[in-house]
């Protein structure tokens, strides 16, 4: 078992620097190489000696015995014909997925060693679903709350919420929020932000009718009063700060927002945003403790001022009293109210990024407000240290005032320089005009600025250069109580022990499953690698999407698969606006009307990608024969919503496409069809694929989530570009934008399903897919006389999930639908209150786990 475990410690080393192997040709010892080989012999074996560790058998709850006891109950004789009788014959898969590359064993896959105390592998935070319900997540909460509470003290700020996905998407959310506000279609963004956060701004404009316009302050003109908000970035891109007051009075002498990206570490000794007056303040929490992870998933902070409050996009979590007058913790405002308020949804962002603003919290609870100072002056520091060897060695700084990045204009050949900076395997910013840039961080040490020296060709030391200099700007003060109470490690470990176990029902169901499969994250090789580094560096990560795009094209019949998407939502809103650049290349911009009958998310998003949404759940063919005309696409989810496999969804595909629109199925019930039936095959043009509920990713109570979107052929030339790193694309390609700061999304996170894809392999995909639908006929079945079941299949079965008529308990025994939720928390199951019935539901969704 230890040999196997190498494999992949070995493949790890590699995965970020050098090609990602499969399993066959990873070159282990030649015991494994004849295992994994394959061969008659080999097969015999396994079928005679099944292992006990096979990843599938651990993944898959039901046994044998207990399959056929809930197969008796259902009133069939085996799995297959279930799924005959519950999904159409019309698109069924009738062959196995074409998978290669099967490893089978987790032991193969994923080295099981010693687990660290670490935030980002501990079950009881990684597993559970978004915290709605407060009663079985109040450690979440609270930790949530503390890290709303630092942003709000760092940045100056009056409220935050509770994270968004990124510092390019909260930066676009911030467009959108100064549109709302005062209906203006002009927004200024300064040239000098970074240059992903431009373009993901720029891109949800596109779709959304604002007008951007790129300006320096001083070009900037409000006197029209026609300008919504304005954008700039403290510190800047090029490393300056700059004092942003004057541009601030004048913004709101004319009734502009002010808007500001900034850096929580550098705000610990500069003036924060809220003492200029700012109106928005955003930014990443990636360097509060959270890696690189080559882009992601990093928890992105929001904050405004009190009277923006319920403009705020995302969630935030607030205190109040129970019954018994305890303080608690709930979601004060959630972007689930989009489900009622439908087109006027503040945002499209239905899950944020829970388990890393966790991180980021814990970080400031465990450093404190001195501590927090003393990383920021340590790094200010080492910059001043370089800054003045790169003066002396003959180079030019392009600004005086600075926190951590230095733009230089190299007083040598900048060749040179680049050699020197290959040789020493340090990689420098290149600037378009032939400028270099350098950032540094709190892990530089003396060994690294002397590097840093030699390649600009200093020749004196970090030592020999120091003169250090006070940091500038105020003091920054954190007033929560905690973060001065948890600075060593034992406590910090009591509080984050105490504030899991109150997650109740988790510590009943934890799993070493979990644990292993976001292990990968926390590993250097794959965490600490920068996502814009040179592809030649970054080869086993490439090597790993390649794998994944084959496999989930495969799975889902589709032909090209984007993993920018960072969430299931911004996958929602990147294939709508994949649907609209395609129609408007054909010359058909009038078509902008968007049939719904899904989530209510995709309202929001309808928005964000320049659709107008019609509901169209009930009146299907009276809406797509209305506006045929004008049709863009229509918004399935299937299994619907109703836990039904609908028949007539060939043919409703069938009828879009014959009036001209586009067929956009939602993923998220993606788990109920691997193996069994493919989207691409029925119909649909474009699907987001929720990573996190099909292969295998964790919830981390709200995020990290990823939704790369899959695409038929005709779509593929207009999926999502990037402006830094250059996605290959096809010469003919005409990309929609960017649609988050990172080219690949959360790229740290796609291990664990690649893992979970190699581990289980096609049969076992297959096999959990049949076995979620199993599992929910069963339970629908014992549960049939004492409830009724709302929706049902022709031939009488539901799909992954169901849902109960509780409304008669309302006037025999005046239960609601939330009492019955309620009570079921209590035995440590959590409920989702159904969208669909307005007066009561209960929606059961059972996957693959033991019942």
């Amino acid at each position: 078992m230890q040999s196997c475990g190498r494999w992949w410690g070995r493949l790890a080393a590699r995965g970020a620097a050098q090609h990602l192997r499969p399993a066959a040709a990873a070159g282990g010892p030649r015991r494994q190489q004849q295992r994994w080989g394959g061969g008659e012999a080999t097969r015999c074996i396994e079928q005679l000696l099944p292992r006990h560790d096979d990843f599938c058998r651990r993944h898959i709850g039901p046994r044998e015995r207990e399959k056929r006891e809930m197969l008796r109950a259902v009133g069939v004789q085996s799995v297959e014909e279930l799924m005959d009788k519950t999904i159409p014959a019309s698109i069924r898969l009738r062959r196995p997925l074409r998978m290669d590359d099967h490893v089978g064993n987790i032991y193969e896959a994923l080295k099981i060693c010693e687990t660290f105390h670490n935030i980002l592998q501990w079950s009881m935070l990684v597993t559970q679903y978004t915290p709605y319900q407060p009663e079985v997540s109040q450690g979440r909460l609270e930790s949530l709350l503390n890290y709303q509470t630092m942003v709000c003290d760092i940045t100056g700020m009056d409220v935050a919420n509770a994270s968004l996905l990124d510092e390019g998407t909260a930066a676009a959310e911030a467009m959108q929020l100064c549109h709302r506000h005062n209906k203006r279609r002009k927004f200024y963004i300064d040239a000098r932000c970074h240059p992903q956060t431009i373009a993901v701004v720029q891109t949800r404009a596109n779709y959304t009718g604002v007008i951007t316009e790129l300006k320096l302050p001083h070009e900037m003109d409000f006197s029209g009063k026609d300008v919504s908000g304005v954008l700039f970035q403290y510190p800047d891109t090029e490393g300056k700060v700059e004092d942003f007051s004057e541009l601030i009075e004048r913004a709101h002498q004319n009734g502009t927002l002010a808007c500001c990206a900034t850096d929580l570490l550098a705000l610990c000794i500069l003036k924060p945003p809220g003492e200029f007056g700012v109106d928005v303040v955003l930014g990443s929490s990636q360097r509060f403790g959270v890696p690189l992870c080559y882009g992601g998933p990093h928890a992105a902070f929001f904050a405004v001022k009190e009277n923006l409050v319920r403009m705020m996009p995302g969630r935030m979590v607030g205190v109040t009293r129970d019954a018994s007058g305890k303080e608690v913790y709930r979601l004060a405002l959630q972007t689930r109210e989009q489900h009622i308020r439908r087109d006027k949804a503040t945002s499209n962002i239905c899950t944020a990024q829970a388990l890393l603003a966790n991180m980021a919290a814990m970080y400031g609870v465990y450093h404190g407000s001195d501590g927090l100072k003393d990383i920021a002056r340590r790094v200010h520091n080492a910059t001043l240290i370089l800054a003045e060897g790169l003066r002396r060695a003959g180079h030019k700084l392009h600004h005086d005032l600075f926190f951590d990045t230095l733009t230089v204009t190299c007083g040598c050949s900048v060749k040179e320089v680049l050699d020197r900076a290959a040789l020493r395997k340090i990689n420098v910013r290149i600037y378009s005009d032939g400028r270099l840039g350098v950032s540094l961080d709190e892990t530089v040490n003396e060994k690294d600025l002397d590097d840093i020296l030699w390649i600009f060709g200093c020749e004196s030391s970090a030592v020999s250069e120091q003169q250090i200099m006070q940091g500038h700007g105020g003091q920054l003060y954190l007033f929560h109580r905690n973060f001065f109470a948890y600075h060593c490690l034992s406590p910090l470990e009591n509080l984050t022990t105490k504030r899991s176990c109150l997650q109740s029902f988790l510590l009943q169901h934890l799993r070493i499953l979990f644990v292993c499969m976001f292990k990968p994250i926390s590993w250097k090789e794959f965490a600490n690698i920068h996502p814009f580094v040179p592809l030649d560096q970054a080869q086993g990560y490439q090597q790993l999407f390649k794998d994944l795009e084959k496999d989930l094209c495969e799975i889902t019949g589709y032909d090209k698969i984007s993993f920018q998407p960072n969430s299931g939502a911004q996958g929602e809103y990147a294939g709508l606006a994949a649907i609209k650049a395609y129609l408007n290349a054909k010359g058909e911009r009038h078509r902008s009307v968007s049939v719904n009958s899904c989530l209510g998310r995709n309202w929001g998003n309808g928005h964000v990608s320049g659709l107008t949404y019609v509901p169209g759940m009930m009146v299907f063919l009276f809406c797509v024969d209305k506006h045929k005309e004008n049709l863009a696409a229509i918004m399935i989810t299937y299994p619907s919503t109703n836990g039904v496999f609908e028949e007539e969804i060939g043919d409703v595909c069938d009828l879009i496409h014959k009036h001209g629109g586009q067929v956009y199925l939602d993923g998220a019930n993606m788990n109920a069809q691997v193996g069994l039936c493919r989207p691409g095959d029925y119909g649909s043009d474009v699907s987001h694929l929720n990573l996190h509920k099909t292969f295998c990713i964790p919830h981390g109570g709200g995020g990290p989530g990823m939704g790369p979107i899959g695409v038929k052929n005709h779509l593929a030339p207009y999926l999502p570009t990037h402006p830094v790193i250059k996605i290959q694309m096809d010469k003919d390609a005409c990309p929609l934008g960017t649609v988050s700061a990172a080219p690949w999304g959360s790229s740290a996170i796609l291990p664990i399903s690649w893992v979970y894809i190699k581990t289980m392999g096609a049969k076992g995909l297959k096999h959990a897919s049949e076995i979620a639908i199993l599992n929910a006929n069963y339970m629908a079945k014992r549960l049939e006389k004492h409830y009724k079941i709302l929706f049902r299949g022709v031939r009488g079965y539901v799909a992954h999930e169901f849902i109960l008529d509780t409304r008669p308990f309302k006037k025999t025994a005046n239960i609601e639908a939330v009492d019955l939720a309620k009570r079921l928390q209590d035995y440590g199951y959590q409920y989702k209150e159904d969208e669909c019935l307005l007066d009561g539901g209960l929606t059961f969704q059972k996957c693959q786990s033991r019942l």
